[in-house]
């Protein structure tokens, strides 16, 4: 199988070294890219504005022989993409009728598509193209003769391939990007979802900033992928320097840019999401609103349609026609790089202490419980509230922390949840729930009562629920909230009690930060030195422990309770969460995307972009595996998320709360991703 058969479809941007006023050169060199793309598995290759004679000649444009062997290369390109897969988008000038355009020519498997002539010409500072050509809007027809055929001509046109689902290109011409409302969005609103500019672009001091501000925003806006290919190395630097910029971007990331300034001809190569775009429209109803705002401007765009290849499966009959060129992150929910990181955490922080501190004044109480256990969730949300009534000017004792013991309590965890509560200021105390525990298995009849080990759901939800009962009821007391400790890994997965503190609280701040997250977030904050010595060690403890709710004893082989031996591994679990909430993908896509960020596989000459540490983790098999179980308890829990408690959202990527991102009934089946599966 083939990156095409999981919703994605391959770009490239091609900077060719530029001969000036050369065209038989550069088309040489232009073919000679195009072979190395199509043997990529490439379905798009994009090149500068004006390529087959360079930007930068000038007056040279009107002279014939330039057009002419530009006419010429465009010719000898057409004949060279006969049996190629990838639609080739070329630069040059084109007499039609009494003027010169500065035109995309649009070629495929030996046919012109179409020819997009420029619509905005620069006539300002170091741009004098109105000297040159021609405006789209001055056209007097929308067909022209292109080497002996009509085809269609003008900046309306839409590329839309049939046998690749999603696949449509809209092509404009490097200034047409740069104006306030550009070609390009009236046809994103259309249904483009590539969007290609062929710029010159010479490089000014500060101009690669804006560049990849420009493509990214402009992809974010019109929820498209953007191909950006400026002129390089080769064009001429009487007045003006070139750095052969290329990027490829998509919904507002970049996901491939060229080498600056470099002095070979170079490609660059990316893997968008079809997917994604469809998914993201679809849920976009101010885009649909839009759409509809313009209906009768959108129309008239004419829909120029091709077949990629009778194959489906493009590339894969290629060595990387199954590698995905774009990098799958490991850990969706956390940035990679160190100082986005960073960012992410302190923003986390932030928006974890605004809703509690909102919350804690909108009811006008100065006073909360909370549970510690000495492990992730209840250490990051004690944090949190040391945070909060610090910003608050509220007294520290008035943070009311316990925590109780049960039958598996290991000595480490409780001896954690001590050190932290006395290091922190917090009003510390210790409940042996066992006692209470035992009385109501007792009163209940079970065999642990009469001596037996019997470590069923009844043994362990007991502890649970006399935990949370005692910190209602001290809430009752002491004239204070609850504050909730569960995740957003533990409710998808229903690893929560329904009713109890993990699932049930007067208020929640974990309630959308994932597993993964929680574990930066509290690497974070040991980074920020805010802590004494002692409480920064144990917090590095509790951070190399053993993720385990301590509810059954350990084994005759001392082994204790492990979630994730359960469960499985959080790490997998957060990138499904992601990929299914986020995106609604296909089961088979999100595990393929597993397998490019998990997986043991020799991602050839496309390794070297990525890191050791995205190598070598979970076979196919073992992904599989994992997603079902997945699949199986995000939809049969849903109604512990259905009752689930106030909470504020935290990213983009992941709130389960019905009031907000999430709402599904809680008796749906998953019969229909299992057998997708």
């Amino acid at each position: 199988m083939s990156v095409y058969d999981h919703g994605f479809a391959r770009v490239t941007g091609a900077v060719p070294i530029v001969s000036i006023a050369d065209p038989a050169t550069n088309t040489e060199r232009t073919v000679e890219l195009v072979r190395a793309a199509a043997d990529d598995g490439a379905a798009l290759v994009v090149f500068p504005e004006l390529g087959l004679c360079g930007y930068s000649i000038d007056d040279l444009f009107h002279q014939d022989a330039v057009i002419d062997a530009c006419l010429t290369g465009l010719a000898s390109i057409v004949e060279a993409s006969r049996g190629l897969r990838p639609v080739i988008t070329v630069g040059l000038p084109m007499r039609v009728g009494d003027g010169l355009y500065n035109c995309a020519a649009v070629v495929h498997d030996g046919a012109i598509l179409g020819v997009v002539p420029k619509s905005y010409l620069p006539n300002y500072r170091e741009f004098y193209e109105q000297r040159f050509f021609a405006a789209a809007r001055d056209a007097p027809v929308t067909t022209a003769t292109v080497l002996g055929q009509q085809v269609p001509f003008g900046a309306d046109l839409i590329f839309e391939a049939t046998d690749v689902e999603g696949f449509s290109v809209h092509v404009e011409i490097c200034e047409d990007g740069w104006v306030p409302i550009p070609p390009s969005t009236w046809a994103a609103l259309a249904g483009a979802t590539v969007l290609v500019n062929l710029s010159g672009s010479p490089v000014t001091v500060g101009k690669e900033g804006y560049r990849k501000a420009l493509c990214t925003s402009h992809s974010a806006r019109c929820v498209a992928a953007h191909v950006y290919v400026a002129a390089g190395f080769g064009e001429s630097t009487t007045d003006l320097a070139w750095d052969g910029d290329a990027l490829i971007s998509e919904n507002g990331t970049l996901l491939a840019r060229s080498d600056l300034f470099a002095m070979d001809a170079q490609m660059i190569t990316a893997d968008i999401d079809l997917d994604r775009l469809r998914q993201e429209r679809m849920r976009m109803i101010s885009l649909r609103d839009q759409v509809g705002d313009f209906a009768d401007e959108l129309k008239p765009l004419r829909r120029i349609r091709f077949t990629l290849g009778s194959d489906t499966a493009l590339g894969s009959d290629t060595a990387a026609g199954d590698i995905l060129r774009r990098e799958v992150p490991r850990f969706p929910f956390v940035p990679a790089d160190s100082a986005d990181r960073d960012a992410r955490c302190r923003e986390v922080g932030n928006i974890q202490v605004q809703g509690l501190a909102a919350r804690l004044r909108a009811t006008g109480i100065d006073k909360i419980v909370i549970g510690v256990s000495g492990g992730l969730d209840s250490t990051l949300a004690l944090l949190v509230a040391v945070d909060t009534f610090d910003r608050l000017g509220l007294p520290r004792e008035n943070i009311l922390a316990y925590t109780m013991p049960g039958f598996a309590t290991g000595t480490a965890t409780l001896r954690r949840a001590h050190v932290l509560m006395d290091t922190l200021g917090v009003s510390g105390s210790e409940i042996d729930i066992r006692p209470s525990c035992e009385q109501m298995l007792a009163d209940l009849g079970h065999p642990y009562a009469g001596g037996e080990k019997v470590y069923d759901v009844t043994f362990e939800n007991v502890q649970a629920g006399e935990r949370t009962s005692h910190l209602f009821r001290l809430a009752n007391h002491h004239g204070a909230i609850v504050l909730g400790t569960g995740d957003l890994s533990e409710l998808a997965l229903g690893w929560c009690t329904y009713g109890v503190g993990d699932q049930m609280s007067h208020y929640n701040v974990n309630s959308s930060v994932p597993k993964t997250l929680i574990q930066h977030l509290i690497r974070w904050m040991i980074a920020t030195g805010a802590y004494s010595a002692e409480t920064t060690e144990v917090l590095t403890e509790i951070l190399d422990d053993v993720i385990s709710p301590e509810l059954v004893p350990a084994g005759d082989d001392g082994r204790i309770q492990s979630t994730e031996d359960t469960v499985g591994p959080y790490e997998l679990h957060d990138f499904f969460l992601y990929y299914v909430t986020r995106f609604g993908y296909r089961p088979e896509k999100v595990a393929y995307l597993a397998s490019q960020a998990w997986g043991d596989r020799d991602r050839g000459a496309w390794s070297e972009l990525i890191s050791d540490h995205r190598r070598n983790q979970y076979d196919a098999d073992t992904i599989r595996h994992w997603l079902g179980v997945f699949l199986k308890r995000f939809m049969g829990n849903q109604f512990k998320r259905s009752a689930m408690p106030n909470g504020p959202k935290i990213g983009s990527g992941g709130s389960l709360s019905p009031r907000g991102d999430w709402r599904s009934p809680s008796d749906a089946s998953a019969r229909v991703w299992l057998d997708a599966l």
